[in-house]
């Protein structure tokens, strides 16, 4: 159960270093776009209908780009900086459409740390099978903040 064990908190902004990297790669299968679809109550036909889709520019249905933001977002929170950061802020451009069945290769790299105000700048490219690039953006992020003062039960459900 998620809510029931200790996590480790990610780096703190003292951690971080311009030019660090995360590489990582999604595969988009059927079960998350029914639960995305499911979520949102979203029944665009350009998403799930391949009759529809086959007439459209796409040729097939695609991938909602709110599901890649989910993507990258999740990246942050698990991996650069890690659990207990907040994007605060997200430019991101879908230049290509990702399909069904898709892998995106994501690369993260930071190319701005700011102790004054505890945020970093990431950016973050996303590539498919052809190394297309389908995704590009730049996220503010604010890294965990350290709590102090507080005793080890205040964060029993972390």
């Amino acid at each position: 159960m998620l809510l029931g064990r200790k996590r480790k908190l990610g780096r703190k902004i003292s951690e971080i270093t311009i030019g660090e990297k995360l590489t990582l790669s999604e595969k988009i299968e059927d079960k998350d776009l029914l639960l995305y679809l499911g979520l949102t109550d979203d029944a665009n036909p350009l998403y799930i209908q391949h009759d529809y889709a086959a007439q459209t520019s796409y040729k097939k249905p695609v991938v909602p780009t709110i599901m890649l933001t989910g993507l990258i977002s999740s990246a942050i929170s698990k991996y650069l900086p890690g659990p207990g950061s907040h994007i605060l802020k997200q430019d991101i451009d879908f230049l290509k459409p990702v399909y069904h069945y898709g892998i995106v290769h994501f690369l993260f790299e930071v190319v701005d740390v700011n102790t004054g105000t505890n945020t970093i700048q990431l950016s973050v490219k996303g590539t498919n099978e052809e190394e297309e690039v389908v995704i590009q953006g730049l996220m503010q992020v604010s890294p965990p903040e350290r709590l102090g003062g507080m005793d080890g039960k205040a964060l029993e459900n972390f």
